[in-house]
């Protein structure tokens, strides 16, 4: 009827749907929820300018990750063996935004002794995948009917960011579960909430939900390690060592200035899905600050504590869009994993069959986003001389 909200964002009536799309379900498990939803909640009302089809978007997305957490939560009850899986160095790659750290994530998976969380289990997780109906389950083409034409919605996204439900998932949506992400800033705006994530959120609660959902898909599908990636890890690094205090970790680095100036534009697209009022130069000076201190907030953990168990690598941009394989090689001779001939010979036939620039190029330049240069290499200052990061 006329005068009626399109998308209702009322925070009763989203717990009462996910209660009726789980089939009753309502325990959410351990760790903050509640209040964490009602702050992005209220960021998205006041601050987000959601159009219409944007308030179906974020209602939605919000559906989605709270369904899963109180499924999660009631398959960990059901199946006590979940919680008996044990995670045993988890590679983690980690950087800033449009530092190779998808595509990187994409050719690890192709090795068969790696287990990359996939799209189609990260946003239907349960019951448990299984790896006898892992290439054949059904929730893989219900996964891959969710996602829209994404030529014809944003034009020149599949550039910036190839989707699929076979394509491998980041830790950032996995994070969506508890609602402590910078996935939501990415998608709305919603600075107050993002706010909130910067500056007050335990991220330990984080880190014990993430460890609940690699044993979940890893209880009837296991691999030899997961390989694993997001940014948002900078976030809580201390936290991702305490909990997996063996973990082996890729740092990716860029000149900063590319990297902020390709994720602006990365961000500027994904907001107009669902606001008539994206402003690019905000968005770009907004996430420089935030990804600055997360960068500083990373290194300053890295640099303090004491992790006798966890390996590190840092891996240059430039080298790896120079030499892929190698820098695979490289990652694999550091951490001392083994590389089967059918793993290396996956691997190379990803990257043969996937260049640079298939799915069109993403171009960008700051000025576009009111970036200036010498501005953003003053802030980074210390991270660029720390890794020698040239301009392109």
């Amino acid at each position: 009827p006329m005068g009626e909200p399109i998308s209702d964002l009322d925070f009763n009536d989203l717990l009462n749907e996910a209660q009726s799309r789980s089939g009753g379900l309502s325990e959410l498990g351990p760790g903050p929820f509640i209040d964490p939803l009602k702050r992005l909640l209220s960021s998205l009302e006041n601050e987000a300018h959601l159009n219409a089809i944007g308030r179906i978007i974020a209602r939605e997305r919000i559906l989605g990750h709270t369904v899963n957490r109180l499924q999660y939560v009631n398959d960990r009850q059901r199946f006590p063996e979940i919680q008996e899986q044990k995670i045993v160095k988890p590679v983690f790659i980690i950087g800033m935004p449009r530092t190779g750290t998808t595509i990187l994530h994409d050719i690890l998976a192709q090795d068969p002794a790696n287990r990359a969380p996939l799209t189609w289990e990260v946003m239907f997780p349960s019951p448990p995948p299984e790896t006898a109906t892992f290439h054949t389950d059904p929730r893989i083409e219900a996964c891959a009917a969710t996602f829209p034409d994404i030529d014809a919605m944003i034009p020149g996204f599949k550039a910036m960011h190839p989707m699929g439900a076979l394509l491998t998932q980041e830790c950032v949506s996995l994070m969506g579960e508890t609602l402590c992400t910078p996935l939501f800033h990415c998608q709305f705006r919603v600075p107050t909430y993002q706010d909130w994530v910067d500056q007050q959120a335990d991220w330990s609660h984080v880190y014990d939900f993430h460890e609940h959902q690699l044993q979940h898909l890893q209880s009837r599908h296991n691999g030899d390690r997961w390989v694993l990636k997001t940014g948002a890890h900078m976030w809580g690094l201390e936290h991702l060592l305490a909990k997996y205090p063996d973990a082996r970790i890729v740092f990716t680095h860029r000149d900063p200035v590319d990297s902020m100036t390709s994720y602006a534009s990365l961000t500027s697209l994904v907001r107009t899905m669902g606001s008539d009022d994206v402003d690019r130069v905000e968005i770009a000076r907004d996430w420089t600050a935030r990804l600055c201190r997360a960068v500083d907030h990373g290194f300053r953990v890295r640099e303090t504590g004491s992790y006798p168990d966890a390996l590190f690598y840092d891996m240059q941009f430039s080298n790896f869009v120079g030499d892929q394989f190698s820098v695979v090689k490289n990652i694999y001779t550091t951490f001392d994993l083994p590389m089967s001939n059918e793993g290396a010979n996956k691997m190379r036939s990803f990257i043969d069959n996937n260049p640079k620039g298939k799915h069109g190029a993403h171009i960008y330049a700051p000025k576009d986003f009111g970036v200036e240069p010498q501005r953003v290499r003053t802030a980074f200052r210390s991270y660029i001389e720390r890794f020698d990061l040239q301009p392109r």
